[in-house]
C-alpha cells in the first residue's frame, strides 16, 4: 500500500487517453496558450504506454469521471546521485479545485519518490499563476529563483543540430 494513498487518485490507463488530452488542451487555455498546444490522443496513448514509454501519469476522479491529472518523467541528479519526478503538468478542472485533488496528486507523486528512494520532485509555475504558487508554498515547495530556465526549440534546435 503506497503512503498518502487517496482512491480519487490512480495511474493513468488507455482508457484515460482522451480524457487527459482533453485536459491538457483546457491547461493550455488557461495558461493563454491554447495554439501551442498540439497533443494528439496518438502521441499521448505512444508515450505512455508505447514499447519503451517514459512518462507517466495518474489522474484525480470525482463524480465518475478524470477531472484531473498529473503527467511525470524521471530527471537525474548528478550532484545528488539519484533520480527525481520531474512534473510536466498538474491539471484540475476549475469546478473540482479547492476539493484536495491537486494536493492528493502531489501527494502521490512525493510518495512515488520516497518509495523509490528519489530526491526530489520539481515542476514550472508560470510567474503570474499566484494560486498555484500560494498552494506550492503552503505545502512547503521552495521557488528556485536562481535558476533561469533555457530551451532551444524549432529553428534554433535544428541548427544547432546541423551545426
Amino acid at each position: 500500500m503506497r503512503e498518502h494513498s487517496d482512491p480519487r487518485i490512480r495511474e493513468t490507463t488507455p482508457d484515460d487517453v482522451a480524457d487527459v488530452v482533453r485536459l491538457v488542451h483546457e491547461l493550455a487555455e488557461y495558461e493563454k496558450a491554447p495554439q501551442e498546444c498540439e497533443l494528439t490522443a496518438e502521441q499521448l496513448e505512444a508515450a505512455l504506454f508505447g514499447p519503451r514509454p517514459a512518462l507517466y501519469g495518474h489522474v484525480a476522479e470525482a463524480d465518475g469521471r478524470v477531472v484531473g491529472f498529473t503527467l511525470w518523467f524521471l530527471n537525474f541528479s548528478t550532484w545528488r546521485g539519484t533520480h527525481g519526478i520531474y512534473l510536466e503538468d498538474l491539471y484540475v478542472e476549475p469546478g473540482h479545485r479547492r476539493h484536495g485533488l491537486g494536493r492528493a496528486l502531489l501527494a502521490t507523486l512525493a510518495a512515488e519518490c520516497v518509495r523509490r528512494g528519489y530526491s526530489r520532485l520539481e515542476w514550472w509555475v508560470l510567474d503570474w499563476n499566484r494560486p498555484a504558487i500560494e498552494f506550492y508554498e503552503s505545502i512547503g515547495a521552495v521557488a528556485m529563483d536562481e535558476w533561469t530556465v533555457f530551451r532551444l526549440a524549432e529553428g534554433p534546435l535544428e541548427r544547432m543540430a546541423h551545426g
